[in-house]
């Protein structure tokens, strides 16, 4: 791993997933070293330790609003959250972590979806439009097709950048859109399910893009 590369905790919990494919997705992306953990190691990790990360990538689904002191083993998950957006870290919000928390109101701000009721559709295929193609993320992008699990809730709305789309009857229209959280840029990214997606080259160069924009390191 180069020595400029960005630190990234990527947080799990209460959804499955590839573990293999999941690591080995992180490992290929340039400039990125990713650290994989379930939220109760990153909500129990120390402040410095927390926010040592230049980036955090979100890919929890856990459903309870946090709070604090239920479980030893579990931190402190509230005062982990209420502190993200204090510093300039990136936060990376990637697929069913955007339908977390649905009763909080610190996550639909950071998300910037102010309702997150939703359906999700295994096995669709999709084909996927650059909506701004001047953003760093996307420059250069061009459309293309991948096979993904797809969610129907309605679009981002207010302060958002949409910067992928799609025309899908089973898919909300907005896949990819940025914006700003306190002192944090935000990347929300509707994609990845699974090894389907994960394996996709543009799903991995816009995840690294994201990745490095949220950090200010693109």
């Amino acid at each position: 791993m180069a020595n400029d590369a960005i630190k990234v905790a990527v947080v799990t919990g209460s959804h499955g997933f590839d573990v293999p494919n999941f690591h080995q997705t992180f490992r290929a992306l340039d400039g990125v070293d990713a650290y994989v953990q379930h939220m109760d190691d990153f909500a129990g990790s120390d402040e410095a330790t927390r926010k040592s990360y230049d980036a955090v990538c979100f890919y929890h689904m856990i459903m309870d609003t946090p709070v604090n002191g239920e479980a030893w083993y579990a931190g402190q998950p509230k005062t982990a959250m209420e502190q993200l957006g204090d510093t300039e870290q990136g936060i990376f919000v990637l697929h069913h972590s955007i339908l977390a928390f649905p009763q909080w109101d610190l996550w639909t701000e950071l998300t910037g979806l102010q309702d997150r009721a939703f359906g999700f559709h295994p096995d669709q295929q999709l084909h996927i439009d650059v909506a701004n193609g001047e953003h760093a993320i996307t420059q250069g992008l061009a459309s293309w097709d991948m096979g993904d699990e797809t969610y129907t809730m309605p679009e981002p709305t207010g302060d958002n950048d949409v910067l992928l789309t799609t025309v899908h009857d089973l898919c909300m229209n907005t896949i990819l859109w940025t914006r700003q959280f306190k002192q944090s840029r935000v990347v929300c990214f509707q994609s990845g399910h699974d090894n389907v997606t994960w394996a996709d080259s543009n799903f991995r160069d816009v995840l690294r893009r994201g990745l490095l924009w949220s950090a200010k390191r693109l």
